[in-house]
């Protein structure tokens, strides 16, 4: 099914509505949705590199937009929405434990599911409303985040290509998850010495 979904999405890169999809696409990957917006966007951006950044824009605004929809399901709709989302994807006990997390760990999970995915965006700005991190942190957050995230994919394609899609597929998951371990690391180190 995983894979229907994600050749699905990839498949909407092909259309001439390919930047309202990207919306959407974006929009509820950001509160509900498994598949990430890069499969859509990537493709997009490679078929017209002259575009990269103008979809990059498309799809953070949308980002962020679906992140406070999902900040609103956590917050006002997080039994009869949000709960049945996190354990459909089965991500409920990550969830959890997650929700003992003080607003400094909210805020790095915001920045490090913004940039890579870790955790699913979807998980921290769900999150993010249960506990009540402050919505104006949250949306600034996410606008550096996703907007950091996109563009500089927007960069990459412009700048190398093809090639380029080969490396992000492969290996940008891991070198954003070495990096998000090292901002983990860095916050605990500050928040144990001061």
């Amino acid at each position: 099914m995983l894979r229907q979904l994600y050749d699905w999405t990839l498949s909407l890169a092909a259309r001439k509505s390919a930047e309202w999809w990207l919306a959407i696409i974006a929009f509820i990957e950001s509160s509900i949705f498994l598949v990430p917006a890069d499969v859509l966007y990537l493709p997009m951006a490679l078929s017209r590199p002259d575009r990269a950044y103008r979809y990059a824009l498309v799809a953070t605004v949308a980002s962020v937009l679906g992140g406070i929809a999902g900040w609103y399901l956590g917050h006002y709709a997080f039994e009869a929405i949000a709960r049945p989302v996190l354990e459909f994807y089965g991500k409920y006990e990550a969830f959890e434990n997650l929700k003992l997390s003080g607003t400094g760990i909210i805020l790095l999970m915001l920045v490090t599911s913004g940039l890579a995915h870790l955790p699913p965006i979807k998980v921290v700005t769900i999150l993010a409303g249960v506990v009540g991190f402050p919505l104006g942190w949250f949306i600034v957050s996410a606008i550096v985040a996703r907007g950091a995230r996109f563009l500089f994919l927007a960069w990459l394609l412009r700048t190398y290509g093809d090639p380029i899609r080969h490396f992000i597929e492969k290996r940008l998951g891991l070198l954003a998850g070495v990096a998000a371990a090292a901002l983990i690391l860095l916050y605990l180190l500050v928040k144990y010495f001061a």
